[in-house]
């Protein structure tokens, strides 16, 4: 997987998000998936291939 150029990547909110600050953002682009912590955008990003996001999601819709 080619690392993407997060410092430019589109960041948005889940739309699941609540107003407590218990929120997540997510960014794509070809090939890729990164999730970071919307409280501290710079502590990081998990990024993820797309087999491995669309395992992440169904996890979550599981949970």
């Amino acid at each position: 997987m080619t690392t993407p150029q997060l410092p430019t990547a589109r960041w948005r909110k889940s739309s699941h998000s609540t107003n407590n600050g218990n929120c997540v953002e997510i960014a794509t682009g070809t090939g890729w998936a990164a999730i970071r912590d919307s409280k501290n955008p710079d502590g990081g990003a998990l990024l993820l291939g797309p087999t491995q996001y669309r395992n992440f999601l169904r996890s979550l819709k599981n949970s």
